[in-house]
């Protein structure tokens, strides 16, 4: 698995694809601007490249990568995603950690999973909220925890506004970072 593409297993649309290739410019950008060890920072560009990389599979395939037969299908591309690239070779627990759980959020994350959260709501290909995401990814390099803050609490009154419900990850990772505000 290399830092510059998807790997030859993943099923995306050109739309995708697009996406995927934003976020991973976002989470370079900011790497280059916190200058980041490289280590980090190909952490970061992986996790990117792999979190969506299972996002057009079909539903079998989900079910059968994640292990999971009852969580809404919208929430397994991650997980499926993890289990593949582990197959593959990948070993680094936070890239890992980052892909599973970049749609609801993991409350034993280190940077990599903050800013693959981040980067994957705050792309600039997505059409809601421009303005407050554009102003929130200009902020992650200066506040990286206070950002990835703001962040979860945007995601989380998008998803309720939206008529959406809240997974237990996603208030657990609130009640973690929350006392920060």
């Amino acid at each position: 698995m290399t830092d510059q593409t998807l790997p030859e297993w993943a099923m995306v649309s050109e739309k995708r694809r697009a996406h995927i290739e934003r976020v991973v410019a976002l989470l370079a950008s900011w790497a280059e601007a916190m200058r980041l060890p490289e280590d980090e920072a190909s952490r970061w560009t992986n996790a990117g490249w792999l979190h969506d990389a299972l996002r057009d599979a079909p539903e079998e395939m989900l079910r059968a990568l994640s292990g999971d037969g009852t969580r809404p299908i919208q929430i397994l591309h991650g997980p499926a995603a993890a289990v593949r690239a582990e197959q593959e070779g990948e070993r680094r627990q936070d890239v890992l950690d980052a892909i599973r759980h970049h749609t609801i959020g993991f409350e034993g994350w280190n940077r990599t999973g903050k800013a693959l959260y981040m980067a994957d709501f705050l792309e600039p290909g997505r059409w809601f909220l421009g303005p407050e995401r554009a102003y929130l990814a200009k902020h992650v390099a200066a506040d990286f925890e206070g950002t990835f803050r703001q962040v979860l609490r945007l995601r989380i009154e998008w998803t309720l506004a939206q008529g959406g419900a809240l997974f237990p990850e996603q208030v657990q990772l609130w009640n973690l970072v929350r006392s920060g505000d």
